[in-house]
């Protein structure tokens, strides 16, 4: 499995999303957890809201897979908090972050978080008050990375402003389809072009290479619109024929193709992945180490409808 930059160490190019476990079997997490070490990918990826409540899907994989204390420490977990669905709103406070920590170790069975990410941008947020939290967790060892999902780079300096700890990771909605980090600034300072417009703060991918920050793609296979996702959908036939052809030319499949594309990026980006089910877990991995050409690259980046100047 290719392995990227993240943080003092190197990752998995692909993570095993846990959201969508909370009405899975053990066996069938025990399963998806397998093939997920067998491919070569030991990072999983939480987050306090997912399974319908509080630290439901946190609780099944814990539940499920009883780890031991040598094989909790062979895999990286990662969680995230800042959201709070029973009120509607985001909360970067300092007592709900610590709060939200506490609960998601209970429920994986831990004592520690490798990685804490500030799930969507708090407008309220007071960067001294998110300082005051990683300072007080990171002093505990409950947590020992951090990083941030859904950030501008603006939104990112506003809590460097206080925040001491590395930023490490920003996960973001990133797929061959949906990719405006990546659209937008290669259409820049073109007229009469949706895609020249910045939506996403400006240069995120750019920042994030240069500040050392690791991008993580979630909804990798998704169109980012209502037509759902793009692999096989007759929406996007004229991209599954050069995906199709692509993977053909590779042995992978086209989920393999999907991955690959965001994992040619430079950038480094990890592809964060929200299926349950354990062959798309073994293709994506498959599809993490296939090196395509830029040739290849661009044509796909053409056939999903992006504008190349």
């Amino acid at each position: 499995m290719k392995r990227v930059a993240f943080g003092q160490g190197t990752a998995p190019a692909v993570v095993a999303g846990m959201m969508r476990i909370a009405d899975r079997s053990d066996d069938e997490i025990r399963d998806l957890y397998a093939t997920a070490r067998e491919s070569g990918i030991d990072f999983f990826d939480h987050a306090d809201i997912y399974g319908g409540r509080m630290h439901g899907c946190e609780e099944r994989f814990a539940s499920a897979l009883r780890l031991s204390p040598a094989e909790r420490d062979e895999i990286t977990l990662q969680t995230k908090c800042g959201i709070v669905p029973d009120r509607d709103v985001f909360d970067f406070s300092a007592a709900h972050i610590q709060r939200q920590v506490e609960g998601s170790l209970r429920a994986l069975g831990t004592d520690r978080i490798d990685v804490l990410l500030l799930h969507r941008p708090d407008a309220l947020v007071a960067p001294a008050e998110v300082a005051q939290a990683f300072d007080a967790l990171e002093a505990a060892g409950k947590v020992r990375s951090f990083g941030v999902s859904n950030h501008t780079p603006r939104q990112i300096d506003l809590l460097r402003t206080a925040v001491r700890q590395p930023i490490v990771a920003n996960q973001v909605q990133l797929s061959l389809v949906h990719a405006p980090v990546i659209a937008q600034p290669i259409a820049a300072n073109m007229a009469g072009f949706a895609q020249s417009t910045v939506v996403d703060g400006g240069g995120l991918i750019e920042y994030c290479r240069i500040e050392g920050i690791t991008i993580q793609a979630w909804s990798p296979y998704q169109s980012g619109t209502a037509a759902g996702p793009f692999l096989g959908n007759p929406a996007f036939a004229e991209l599954n024929a050069v995906i199709d052809r692509i993977a053909d030319a590779h042995g992978v499949t086209p989920t393999g193709i999907a991955t690959a594309w965001i994992a040619r990026h430079p950038a480094g980006i990890q592809t964060v992945l929200g299926s349950t089910t354990p062959q798309r877990v073994r293709d994506a991995a498959a599809g993490a180490d296939v090196e395509l050409s830029r040739d290849e690259w661009y044509t796909l980046f053409r056939a999903a409808g992006h504008h190349l100047p």
